[in-house]
C-alpha cells in the first residue's frame, strides 16, 4: 500500500480595486491592511434629470465599480457621495468662490451627506450596494471664519466644502452616523461586510 501525499489546494484573493484617485478614500481602505490598487473611473458624474441624491450617489458608485473593474476578474470598490441641504444637492465646489457661497448656504444648518459605495466581484457579476447617511449640524458662521478655514483647508474637490478628516472637523456641532467612516468618503464597516461576504479575511 502506497502513501500518497496530500496536496494542497491554496485559493488565492481576488485583486482588490479602488475605483477612486481620492487620497482619502485610499487612506481609508489602508486602514484594512488589505493589498489594493486603485484606478481613475472614467464615470461623468453629472445627475440625470429627475434623479434624486440617493439615485444618484447609488448609480454612480455602481458605475465607478463597474468602471473600475475593466475586464478584470477583480473585487471592485466604487463610492460616491453628496451633501443635500433644504432638498438642495451639493456637489464639489472646484474653486474658493463656490466653497465660500457653499459654507455661507450651510452655516447653522442640518447638512445630510448620503455615502454610496458598492463592492463588485467582477469574476461573478455579484454586486453588494448600500447607502450610508450621516447628518452633520454645521456651527453659527461668520464671513472672517469661512475665509480663514478656505485659505487653511483649501475644500475645492469636497461637497460640501469642507475637510471633515481635516481642519472641517471645528465647523461642526455634531455628527450623527451609523458608519463613523462614510463622511469622509468611504463607509468601511459596509466595505468589510461586502468583502468578508466574497471571501475575504477582514481582519
Amino acid at each position: 500500500m502506497c502513501d500518497h501525499p496530500v496536496t494542497t489546494v491554496k485559493t488565492t484573493m481576488p485583486e482588490l480595486i479602488l475605483a477612486s484617485t481620492s487620497p482619502f478614500r485610499r487612506q481609508l481602505l489602508e486602514r484594512l491592511q488589505i493589498p489594493f490598487t486603485c484606478v481613475a473611473p472614467a464615470v461623468d458624474e453629472t445627475a440625470l434629470k429627475g434623479e434624486d441624491a440617493t439615485q444618484l450617489v447609488a448609480r454612480l458608485s455602481q458605475a465607478k465599480a463597474r468602471a473600475g473593474a475593466q475586464g478584470s476578474q477583480s473585487l471592485v470598490i466604487g463610492s460616491d457621495q453628496v451633501a443635500v441641504v433644504e432638498g438642495q444637492i451639493l456637489g464639489k465646489p472646484g474653486t474658493p468662490e463656490r466653497a465660500a457661497a457653499q459654507l455661507r448656504m450651510l452655516a447653522g444648518q442640518a447638512v445630510r451627506f448620503h455615502t454610496g459605495v458598492c463592492v463588485l466581484n467582477a469574476a461573478t457579476g455579484t454586486m453588494h450596494e448600500d447607502i450610508v447617511d450621516t447628518v452633520v449640524q454645521m456651527r453659527v458662521l461668520d464671513a472672517e471664519t469661512i475665509a480663514r478655514y478656505l485659505a487653511l483647508d483649501e475644500p475645492w474637490g469636497c461637497a460640501g466644502s469642507f475637510r471633515s478628516e481635516s481642519l472641517g472637523i471645528s465647523l461642526f456641532e455634531s455628527v450623527r452616523s451609523d458608519d463613523p467612516t462614510a463622511l469622509i468618503g468611504l463607509p468601511l464597516i459596509r466595505v468589510a461586510k461586502f468583502l468578508r461576504a466574497e471571501g475575504v479575511d477582514v481582519p
